[in-house]
């Protein structure tokens, strides 16, 4: 037996109480877990609504040694579907998932190194012994020759740097060694992962827009950047990083609701004019004029904020859209990417139509390694052609980006 499956043992012990009364009815009483645990103290509940009516739960529990347990519950019209257990200590250690059944389904546990950061997901089956997979969180980086070509930045959720084809277009010293940076972690492993919706399912993002852009730019030169979610104010150090080492083309397939998370990166883009950088405008169905996702409502003049259409020019549904804050459209939709297990499939969104973008900047300044941002921007933007019917975006939209140069 592994050490994992003794960890999940070990906690299946402490969880195993609070799912013989998690499973029972009505799944929005906290206080039915005071039964289970009456040393345990509720420090937080929250129920969230499905059409309407109390569909989803999440109650933490503190436990005299310092221990968190977070139930979550799902039970739409109020059928239980799916509960998880998470435990946390100075850092979430193990997760246990169950059906509508309350049958243990998986189990999962996050192994660290020395400094504290996730290394591994060992994923065990419901007998919590058989080891189903090991999920890589931050791999060693393959030494490799650099491809040359143009620099351009990735702000996204990382790349995986060990697989092709996205090894083979990453920057490099002349020693072999990754040119990129995690901010988020704080080491040169910008790794594909993004925890910050959950540590034990993390979400993939950056891998699959870099497949897109260099498919459309082969000559692209990447320098990826895994983004700080713990501490968005070293945003401004991550412009920095990149501005340090020749970038003039940045990808940020990425925004939020908060201002105040990217006030770093609006103050770092300012000190850096001749940078481009090429932003999503989301893909939360709404104005962002009205209401606003940063960074793209920023204003600021070196940025060209995207939005993705159909292939006819019609607004793709769930995009956003401003008069104002939106620049332009592009066809982002159903289009082919490499997700970061190196496996085919389509994607659908903004963050599809911002590396379509990207690829063109990057096309025109191998043309004219002379220009920098502005020079780029203009270039980009005539390119738009006037939109009919409602103003959606400030100059319109493109039908092809590969189209030139």
């Amino acid at each position: 037996m592994s050490p994992g499956a003794i960890l999940a043992e070990i906690d299946m012990q402490r969880i195993q109480p609070l799912l013989d009364v998690a499973c029972k009815p009505p799944y929005s009483d906290a206080q039915r877990f005071r039964s289970a645990l009456p040393k345990a103290r509720i420090i937080e509940h929250d129920v969230g609504t499905i059409a309407g009516q109390a569909g989803r739960t999440k109650t933490v529990l503190l436990l005299d040694d310092g221990t968190q347990i977070e139930a979550n519950a799902l039970f739409p019209g109020g059928r239980l579907r799916r509960i998880s257990f998470e435990l946390h200590g100075t850092n979430p250690l193990s997760s246990v998932a169950v059906d509508h059944t309350c049958t243990v389904t998986e189990a999962r546990e996050i192994v660290y190194d020395e400094n504290g950061r996730a290394q591994t997901i060992r994923v065990y089956g419901a007998d919590l012994k058989t080891l189903r997979d090991e999920i890589a969180m931050n791999p060693p980086v393959p030494a490799a020759t650099d491809p040359g070509g143009v620099s351009v930045g990735l702000i996204d959720s990382g790349v995986n740097y060990t697989i092709e084809p996205f090894a083979s277009r990453l920057a490099r010293t002349p020693d072999g060694a990754l040119l990129g940076r995690d901010f988020w972690d704080g080491d040169a492993r910008p790794f594909d992962t993004d925890t910050g919706r959950s540590a034990f399912f993390p979400l993939h993002h950056g891998s699959a827009v870099m497949s897109v852009l260099i498919k459309e730019a082969p000559m692209a030169r990447v320098l990826p950047i895994r983004y700080p979610r713990p501490d968005m104010t070293k945003m401004g150090d991550a412009v920095g990083w990149l501005a340090d080492h020749g970038v003039r083309i940045v990808n940020m397939a990425m925004g939020s609701n908060s201002k105040t998370d990217w006030a770093a990166f609006a103050e770092s883009a300012r000190a850096h004019p001749r940078m481009l950088f090429i932003i999503s405008a989301g893909n939360n169905g709404r104005d962002i004029d009205e209401h606003p996702v940063y960074p793209a409502a920023l204003s600021l003049p070196n940025t060209v904020v995207v939005t993705s259409s159909e292939a006819d020019g019609r607004l793709a549904r769930g995009s956003n859209w401003g008069a104002e804050h939106v620049d332009i459209m592009v066809p982002g939709e159903r289009m082919r990417v490499t997700d970061h297990r190196g496996a085919p499939g389509k994607a659908s969104g903004s963050s599809f139509a911002v590396p379509r973008i990207t690829a063109l900047a990057v096309r025109a300044l191998a043309k004219n390694p002379d220009w920098h941002g502005p020079e780029l921007r203009d270039w980009i933007l005539k390119r738009a052609r006037p939109l009919s019917g409602p103003k959606l975006t400030r100059y319109g939209w493109i039908p092809d980006p590969t189209d030139g140069p």
